[in-house]
This record gives structure tokens, C-alpha cells and sequence, in this order.
């Protein structure tokens, strides 16, 4: 088949003009990179196959209802004014970015309920309440949490870690700081009660890792909420992608949506463009993807041998669990249930036994555990006057296991059981307040996000899945190409993608040096 160059596109059509970076996806890890590489003199074009920005940050509208996809809340909100810095812009400026106190709930089936916050004073009054014991254990984890937030995302987390040899140097800092154990054994030896060894484990989970199996450098993640908050933008993370697209925009950079990347070019050793699914060829200096690491290499790469990320390996690799997503609207509810807040999250009876079932056996339970998403307390435009906007999500498992869930048959039983537990436990009425109703499984991850085994974050963060163990930044099979995103280094969550393209930054040539290196 003949290919078309995109004449407006393609960089070689005038060697004088700036170098040429194409971004596949318009995730925030894409966006993100974008943004840098415009600042870095780069002419950008972000390519993504869904029809607006953002991808799991992105959102739906159903019946005036606004369903954020994925993300929901910033925790380290100064990797984006770090970001928007570096272009010469204010964040701030540009999203309305509001703190929420308390942060989230949780409640365990035994009606007890915790509230993290802000303020330390107010989680140790509660923590006296359910277990006056635990106390003390919570300044030592906090104290934990602090020097591992320090290490693993100050420090590792913001800087390359492709050369075997930044993993060796920093061996013993992870030995010290017993990186060996699992983030649930760490807080079994800080609290007594299960209830609170849950509450400062399961945040793994939310950037696809299994609470009792992957490093207890995850830990971190409550010094983040402590350190800098957690907030929402108005708007949800849809706001900020939108923010970044037109950041991008001013920056003369174009992005193409619903343009789908079939194929990374390769030319002797060195990525020279993509081609579309539509034949027309797009050339480049600098070829970053946004796409899952293990599409990148097990798809856009098909063609090419490769020495470290073969189709064995990825198959081989463990990957994050699944999630089922019921986004729904409600009607006549916005005073209806006073005692829920923005973020709930809403135990079963099991813990570990569900976690074992998800990641482990592979199996769909019985029971469930819910992360429910009320934005509408504080961002009324998300709902019409009067209503609610809801997301409830359940890990489940990915795609791959030996006894794979069909969800065109389990969906619609599955959904029912959610909303069976949330009237039951959470929201009273629910049934006759309904509106909207959307529901994402892994087999729409999969197909939507080409996730592999519909993974919901990509590589699980295993401690030899991470940092040096996973797909580098700069690829180890094609030169001039770069990975962002969940997959490669440091990781999933919006800190970690975000923090991927200043990764990126630390990487590729200035525009200038590129340009010179042509002329010589």
C-alpha cells in the first residue's frame, strides 16, 4: 500500500523549520510532554484516537450529567505549576483548583467510619477513637512516609533511572528503608487494628498495585496527602487536559484527535515517524509515546525485533488489576445524602481475601470493595440543578487471568450487585432516584484505551517492575524514541505521569541542538 505524507505535518519538507516531536496519546503524560517540548523549541503534534483530550482523564456527558473517566483528585499539585512553569505560564491561572477537606471516608461494614484530613490533630482524634493503642504508630508512619516520599519521589521519581548503574547506587538507601517489604506489612508493624492498617495500605491500589505485594515505598503517598493536600479542579481532571491542550495550542503545537497510530517507523536504529491507520505518514526528530508501554512495543512496534520488551516478556510481566466504573446520575439527591462527601471508599468484608481474589487468583468475588465519587458537593455544574453525579469503581481482574471474565455477560449482573451494596450501605432510595447510567469494564479499557489484558494502570508497581525494572523512558530498542505515561518510570497516578514528561525533559536535546546537528 502507498503511504501519503501529511504535507502540513511533515518536518522534512523544509529542513530550516524547528524539529519535530510527535506525541502518540493525549493523556496527560502526552499533554504533559507536549508542553515540554514546546518550551524546548520543538514544533509538537499530538496525535490521539479518542475525540477530545485526556484519556482516562478525560469525561462524558450524559443527560447534563459530566462523568469524569478516570482520575479525580491532584495530590501534588506542584508538579503542575512546575510544569506550566517551565512554559512560562501560570497554572493557577489556568485551573480553578480547589482543596477538599476531609479528603476521603472510609467506612468498614461494621459502621465504624474515619475521615482523613489535613490536620494531623484531627486523624490522631479518630485514630484514639477506633484504636487508642495506634496512636502513636501513626507519627511513626507519617515519619515513614516523609523520608520514603523524599527518596522514592523527590528524589528517584523525578530523575531517569534507565542506566543500571542509578539502580545500584541507590540499593542501599532501598535496603535501609526495607523497600523489601510490602506496603500492608509496613503498616501492620506501625497499627494494631486491621481497620487502620487497611487505611494507610490500600493507596496502591489506586495506581494498579497490589497492597500486599508491592513495596512499602508506596508509603509515600501519605506524606503527600499530609504535605501537599488533595484537591479537585473544577471541571475535573477533563479541566486540566483541556488547560494543557490549549497550553499546547499557544505554543504553536496541533493536536490531531481521532488520528490512531498503527505503527512506529524505524529506519536502521533510529524512530523517523508513525504511520496512521489511514496510511498517511507523519515524519519526525522525536517520536514520545503516550500509549501503553506494552502497546508501544507489542503493537506500534510489531514489526521490529526486540532485544528486552519481546511479546514473551510482556506477556510474562504482571500486570495492574481491572476496573468496573459505574458512572451514574441521580435526581431531586443533592440534599438527600448529607453524610456523603466527594470521596468515599466503601469497605467489604474482606480485605486481603478480595485483594488475593483480584490480583491473585484471578477470580471475580462475590463481595466488593467501592471507591464512590460524588463531585457534585463541590463542583454543582457537574449535574443538573437539584441531582448528583456519581462514579462507583471496584477493582476487579484483568483480562489475562486463566479464567477471564466475559463481561458482555457479567456487566449489567455485576452493575446491579454495586448498586444492591451502595443503597444498602451508602446512598438509601437510590433505585428511584436514578438518571444517567454508563458503565466502563476492562474489556472497554482494552478497547478504548488499548490497555492490554484491560489493565486499569498498566505494569503492576512490583518492586522488580519499577524504577530500573520498568520500560525506560528512553526506549532500550529504538533510538529517538521516548516513553511517558503509566507504564514507563516513575509510574501511574497523575503525579507519576506527569512527572514522566520532566523525566522526558531531562532527556531530549534542546530544538536548537537538534537544528545545529543538521546543519553540520
Amino acid at each position: 500500500m502507498m503511504t501519503r505524507v501529511d504535507p502540513s505535518l511533515a518536518p522534512m519538507a523544509a529542513r530550516m523549520e524547528a524539529p519535530h516531536a510527535v506525541v502518540i496519546g493525549a493523556g496527560l503524560g502526552g499533554l504533559a510532554a507536549a508542553m515540554r517540548l514546546g518550551a524546548k523549541g520543538y514544533r509538537v503534534t499530538v496525535l490521539d484516537r479518542l475525540d477530545v483530550p485526556g484519556g482516562r482523564g478525560s469525561a462524558l456527558w450524559r443527560q447534563g450529567h459530566r462523568f469524569d473517566l478516570g482520575p479525580t483528585i491532584v495530590t501534588v499539585p506542584d508538579v503542575f505549576r512546575d510544569l506550566w512553569r517551565a512554559c512560562g505560564r501560570s497554572f493557577d491561572a489556568d485551573v480553578d483548583l480547589r482543596p477538599l477537606d476531609p479528603f476521603y471516608e472510609i467506612r468498614w461494614p461494621d459502621g465504624s467510619r474515619f475521615e482523613m484530613s489535613g490536620d494531623a490533630a484531627r486523624v490522631r482524634k479518630q485514630i484514639a477513637q477506633l484504636s487508642p493503642q495506634d496512636v502513636a504508630g501513626y507519627d511513626q508512619f507519617l515519619s515513614d512516609a516523609e523520608a520514603r516520599h523524599a527518596f522514592g519521589f523527590e528524589d528517584l521519581g523525578r530523575r531517569p533511572m534507565h542506566r543500571l548503574w542509578d539502580l545500584i547506587k541507590a540499593l542501599p538507601r532501598f535496603g535501609l528503608l526495607r523497600a523489601d517489604r510490602s506496603v500492608y506489612t509496613h503498616a501492620a508493624r506501625r497499627f494494631r487494628d486491621p481497620r487502620l492498617r487497611m487505611a494507610f495500605s490500600f493507596h496502591p491500589l489506586f495506581i494498579g498495585g497490589d497492597p500486599f505485594r508491592v513495596t512499602s515505598m508506596y508509603a509515600l503517598v501519605s506524606h503527600l496527602e499530609q504535605a501537599f493536600g488533595v484537591h479537585y479542579a473544577i471541571g475535573g481532571v477533563a479541566a486540566i487536559a483541556e488547560a494543557m491542550a490549549k497550553v499546547i495550542a499557544a505554543q504553536g503545537g496541533v493536536l490531531r484527535m481521532q488520528a490512531d497510530v498503527d505503527e512506529i517507523l524505524v529506519e536502521g536504529a533510529r524512530a523517523f515517524g508513525v504511520r496512521l491507520d489511514d496510511g498517511v505518514v507523519l515524519e519526525a526528530d522525536v517520536v514520545v509515546s503516550n500509549a501503553d508501554a506494552g502497546h508501544t512495543y507489542g503493537r506500534l512496534l510489531r514489526k521490529r525485533p526486540k532485544r528486552r520488551w519481546t511479546d514473551a516478556k510482556l506477556r510474562r510481566s504482571r500486570w495492574s488489576m481491572g476496573l468496573f466504573v459505574w458512572y451514574f446520575g441521580t435526581k431531586g439527591t443533592r440534599d438527600l445524602w448529607p453524610d456523603v462527601g466527594h470521596h468515599t471508599v466503601l469497605n467489604g468484608p474482606r480485605y486481603r481475601g478480595l485483594v488475593d481474589d483480584i490480583f491473585i487468583k484471578g477470580r471475580l468475588a462475590e463481595d466488593m470493595s467501592l471507591y464512590v465519587h460524588r463531585p457534585s458537593v463541590t463542583d454543582p455544574g457537574v449535574a443538573p440543578d437539584g441531582g448528583d453525579t456519581f462514579y462507583a469503581l471496584s477493582p476487579v481482574p484483568h483480562l489475562g487471568g486463566k479464567t477471564p471474565v466475559d463481561w458482555s455477560e457479567k456487566a449489567e449482573p455485576y452493575r446491579r450487585r454495586v448498586q444492591e451494596v451502595l443503597e444498602t450501605q451508602l446512598l438509601p432510595g437510590l433505585s428511584g432516584r436514578l438518571t444517567a447510567s454508563e458503565v466502563f469494564t476492562p474489556e472497554t479499557f482494552r478497547d478504548r484505551y488499548l490497555s492490554p489484558y484491560g489493565a486499569g494502570f498498566s505494569l503492576e508497581p512490583r518492586i522488580l517492575q519499577s524504577a530500573w525494572f520498568r520500560p525506560h523512558n528512553i526506549s532500550e530498542e529504538v533510538d529517538g524514541l521516548y516513553l511517558v505515561g503509566a507504564g514507563t518510570h516513575p509510574g501511574a497516578g497523575l503525579p507519576g505521569v506527569v512527572s514522566s514528561a520532566e523525566v522526558l525533559d531531562k532527556l531530549v536535546p534542546d530544538a536548537a541542538q537538534v537544528a545545529a546537528g543538521r546543519l553540520s
